[in-house]
């Protein structure tokens, strides 16, 4: 009988714990850890009245969404077009937006709510782009579409997240790079856009990709896209095809000036300089010694000055003999600058490529050389007969020749003095150790190039792995180019179309609606061979124009 009761006291207390374990389980139901990211942006549910309603006089509308959101920046992302005096009210409750109209609306005439980015998940924050909603006062809605693509000019390749937007002709002077357009759309990730609900009008069309999204062209950074035609727009019109470029700033200007800790003075511009020239004013003994060193774009310069005892300076930016801006700079009397004279060489990774000299880059201009200072072993074997020349195409750069032989190793010593700066330091001694790169690990390409029209002119560009240009050749017949003794690696090829034949690609310009010279890329990755030489013929297409 002890035994019946004990056993029923434990079953009683194993229930107790089992009920209470279960409760305690259902009470503390977490979110569930790990899974796949939500991707999905907010859903539209429902709209009161409904989207593209026709005779519209409500003065709320009601989006319901099939889970909480939030309103990123409503008053930059969200427009309405015709604009209003008295902007909509924005009101979230639950999972639904609430917008309370405040102003009159027109007789037939139909109006769009762009959301832009604006309506985002709470968690994720995924965007539901491109959203509208759309009513008209009238008995039709405007139906009219204009669609296309946006790339890049200088990659040709699509762009995402770009705005693409029009202004009717007569709003274009008054708005454009002022105000909000009221009809745009932002660009897929294969960079095409659709802009709908438009009626019948003359439209300019634009796009925009910006780093601080607010669709006004307000920042000389920015990359701008136009159609030099106006768009009659009577049916839909697709197929635009939207190129992005950055213009050049209509004035120039210095955009930052300063004297390094090292004493050289730097410059950089808003543009490129024709011609430039760093001129400096109110004292004839610095303008004498200055050395000015201007970057290949001529956005940008260092002025070098062997006397550093100056408080103020004056410095004049010219393009040939014409005044740009002038700038001044300011030091202490006595202020010290710390430099120490180091010499840069062309012997990468211990390997000269074959067929060439081994070039020495000093940090600062060059007052003086003393061949002397230089030893040279090959081998280990002392070896004489090296010669050391001023590279003239750069400033800074000499080129040290030799017969260097394969198979060889070099061993080169810069002596302590064998350079002397404008400032009167010395190189400290540098040991160069190398052997020339081997000749398998080079080829060569030949390429056939035949043009569309050799009435005009094309600059042919040899592209390295990263499709950055390795060499240009401007070219106006068909002919075969040559590259020899090039790394083993992977080129692409581009040509641009140099319509008006100064030997540069040149970009867009808003002011007069010209877009940027166009620029084709050969659809082939080439990979070099070792001691091959590779023949490709390429016939260049007419360049692509709108419809």
């Amino acid at each position: 009988m002890a035994s019946n009761k004990t056993s029923f006291f434990y079953s009683c207390y194993g229930a107790f714990f089992s009920t209470l374990f279960f409760i305690y389980s259902c009470a503390s139901v977490q979110k569930p850890q790990g899974g796949p990211r939500d991707k999905t942006p907010p859903k539209l549910l429902k709209a009161t009245p409904e989207n593209k309603s026709k005779r519209f006089v409500a003065k709320q509308i009601v989006l319901d969404f099939d889970e909480y959101f939030k309103l990123n920046n409503q008053y930059q992302e969200i427009t309405i077009s015709p604009a209003q005096e008295k902007l909509p009210e924005f009101r979230i409750r639950q999972k639904s937006l609430v917008i309370n109209l405040k102003d009159s609306l027109r007789k037939n005439t139909t109006y769009v709510i762009s959301f832009g980015k604006a309506i985002g998940d709470v968690n994720e924050n995924n965007i539901l782009k491109n959203f509208t909603y759309v009513f008209t006062t009238g008995t039709e809605i405007d139906s009219l579409s204009i669609s296309g693509k946006v790339i890049n000019s200088e990659t040709q390749l699509p762009e995402k997240e770009v705005t693409a937007f029009i202004f009717t002709a007569k709003q274009d002077s008054a708005l454009f790079g002022k105000k909000k357009p009221s009809y745009y759309a932002t660009t897929d990730t294969a960079g095409n856009f659709k802009i709908s609900n438009l009626h019948a009008n003359t439209y300019r069309i634009y796009a925009i990709k910006e780093a601080s999204p607010n669709r006004i062209l307000d920042n000389e950074n920015e990359l701008i896209a136009l159609l030099p035609k106006d768009i009659q727009l009577r049916k839909d019109t697709a197929n635009i095809l939207l190129t992005l470029f950055k213009p050049i700033p209509a004035k120039f200007r210095v955009i930052d000036r300063k004297i390094d800790a090292d004493g050289k003075l730097s410059f950089t511009f808003n543009k490129g300089i024709e011609r430039p020239e760093l001129r400096i004013i109110q004292n004839e003994n610095l303008n004498a010694q200055k050395i000015v060193e201007f970057s290949r774009t001529a956005d940008s310069a260092r002025l070098y000055l062997r006397d550093m005892g100056f408080d103020s300076i004056k410095v004049a930016i010219l393009s040939g003999s014409k005044a740009l801006d002038t700038v001044t700079l300011r030091k202490g009397k006595r202020e010290t600058f710390k430099r120490n004279l180091s010499i840069s060489n062309t012997a990468t990774g211990g390997l000269l490529k074959p067929k060439t000299n081994l070039q020495l880059t000093a940090n600062y201009p060059i007052e003086s050389t003393n061949e002397a200072q230089i030893t040279l072993a090959e081998d280990s074997v002392p070896k004489y007969g090296i010669t050391l020349d001023k590279d003239t195409s750069l400033l800074r750069s000499y080129v040290l020749k030799y017969p260097w032989k394969a198979g060889k190793h070099y061993d080169v010593v810069l002596n302590e003095g064998t350079f002397i700066d404008i400032y009167g330091n010395k190189n400290r001694k540098t040991n160069i150790s190398f052997q020339l790169n081997k000749d398998e690990n080079y080829g060569s390409m030949v390429y056939k190039v035949v043009l569309p029209d050799t009435s005009k002119a094309y600059i042919f560009e040899l592209l390295n792995f990263d499709k950055k240009p390795i060499k240009s050749i401007h070219i106006n017949r068909n002919q075969s180019l040559s590259f020899n003794n090039y790394a083993i690696a992977k080129y692409y090829v581009r040509i641009i179309y140099d319509l008006n034949k100064n030997g540069k690609w040149d970009t867009g310009n808003i002011k007069n609606r010209t877009l940027p010279e166009p620029i084709w890329y050969y659809n082939k990755e080439f990979s070099l061979r070792a001691n091959w030489e590779m023949n490709e013929t390429i016939e260049v297409p007419k360049p692509v124009t709108n419809p």
